[in-house]
């Protein structure tokens, strides 16, 4: 295979879905030798931040002299953004390379009348090759659904597991209550480790505490008292933890402070389990975390916000943000989501904020709202409201009717941001 062969044999494998279970991804890594039986992992699991406390700690581990592996999705621009060493992503050649060997034992398998491992399957092979043959010291693992059963859960080397701020999201998946969810979160949680955990909600702590009792674990929560806002601006933020005095961050919205605080609680525990991080490499390392497409500002005269919210508690945040970084602006919305999100829930939470909102569909996605479904539904709550053909027209509109000192947010699902966030740089370079 070529790169461009290999890309597309990885998206064909769409077609499978997502299938929760460990068989078919313990057969496949046993086929290329278990990879992840030679690497060590900080894996984590959750609703909304996973990502972001993935890139602070891996920036800060990689700052303090780990090889460190990351291990994320979904992408937004290159699906080489979901394997990083040091924040390096993968390169052409090593992609192609270790896809060609996971897909053969893949056919393989296929061709044995097992189930035929799906795309997260032959991705997280992919990640544990290539990591192996990086020799990393430690690998960041962020799971795709769930955690009990998603494929990363077949990792059993775990030296810290991170459990993000848990809300209903996936709920045909994971269970209809924020306990069930939280169950199934807490599934990467293996026996005698140490857990690090976000402030959650009564049900999902009492989850996590018990799970953590029953399996003779440490449990260390955020402290959301000691969390203590000292600056906050849309390029840069700072805050009090603990023992850390101004810590700051590139990462804009009112989420971040929360995440920030995750990966510095994650830190302590590491130092307790011997590892090496100097508080110099904790302060440098935080500041310069990078982590696109989470209240992420690409333009200026009108700002433009790209944000992933696309649940509840996404949502939430998001509102939070709007109203702390740009109380009394007007806003503009372009906004996608998927049929099987909390659609509903994020218009309420979003929508009356709006001065104006231009709803498109999500691109090749079966899963996605038209953007007249979705029109139909934002009506309701603001009748401020059109679709658009495209995202290009939506981004194009917005831009025609934004002022300078007003502000347009293109959210609501991860996977068309690299798309808009195209439209938007060549509508700012065209003046």
């Amino acid at each position: 295979m070529n790169y461009q062969e290999a890309r597309l044999y990885l998206d064909e494998l769409s077609k499978y879905g997502s299938v929760l279970g460990l068989e078919s991804m313990r057969e496949l890594l046993k086929r290329l030798g278990d990879p992840q039986r030679d690497l060590k992992f900080i894996h984590i699991a959750g609703t909304n931040g996973k990502g972001s406390v993935l890139a602070y700690l891996s920036t800060v581990l990689t700052q303090a002299g780990y090889r460190t592996g990351r291990y994320l999705s979904p992408h937004l621009s290159s699906v080489r953004e979901r394997f990083q060493v040091d924040g390096q992503l993968i390169s052409r050649e090593d992609f192609v390379r270790h896809l060609t060997a996971a897909a053969a034992v893949a056919e393989e398998m296929a061709a044995a009348g097992m189930a035929h491992p799906t795309y997260f399957e032959v991705g997280t092979a992919v990640a544990l090759l290539y990591f192996r043959e990086r020799k990393c010291d430690i690998v960041v693992l962020e799971t795709g659904l769930g955690g009990t059963l998603d494929a990363t859960n077949v990792v059993d080397t775990t030296v810290l597991e991170v459990i993000t701020s848990i809300s209903r999201d996936h709920m045909d998946y994971l269970g209809d209550t924020l306990e069930k969810i939280a169950g199934e979160k807490a599934g990467i949680i293996k026996p005698d480790t140490v857990v690090v955990s976000a402030p959650q909600e009564p049900e999902a702590a009492g989850v996590l505490a018990e799970v953590c009792r029953a399996r003779r674990c440490s449990l260390h929560t955020v402290d959301s008292e000691q969390v203590i806002p000292v600056s906050c601006q849309l390029e840069e933020q700072s805050f009090d933890y603990k023992e850390w005095k101004q810590v700051k961050v590139g990462l804009a919205g009112t989420c971040q402070l929360k995440n920030a605080a995750v990966a510095l609680e994650s830190i302590l525990a590491l130092r307790k389990l011997g590892f090496q991080i100097t508080d110099e490499q904790v302060y440098a390392g935080m500041r310069r975390t990078v982590w696109k497409g989470r209240f992420t500002p690409i333009a200026r005269e009108p700002v433009v916000i790209l944000d992933g919210a696309h649940n509840e508690g996404g949502a939430r945040e998001l509102r939070n943000s709007l109203e702390l970084y740009f109380s009394g602006k007007k806003l503009y919305y372009i906004f996608g989501m998927l049929k099987d999100k909390e659609y509903q829930k994020v218009i309420d939470l979003t929508a009356p904020l709006a001065h104006h909102i231009i709803t498109i569909e999500t691109p090749d996605n079966p899963r996605a709202m038209s953007a007249q479904e979705l029109q139909a539904v934002v009506a309701a709550v603001n009748p401020a409201v059109e679709a658009a053909g495209s995202i290009r027209e939506a981004v194009q509109r917005a831009c025609q009717m934004a002022g300078r000192d007003d502000v347009i947010v293109i959210f609501g699902s991860l996977s068309f941001l690299s798309g808009a966030e195209q439209c938007v740089l060549e509508e700012v370079a065209r003046g």
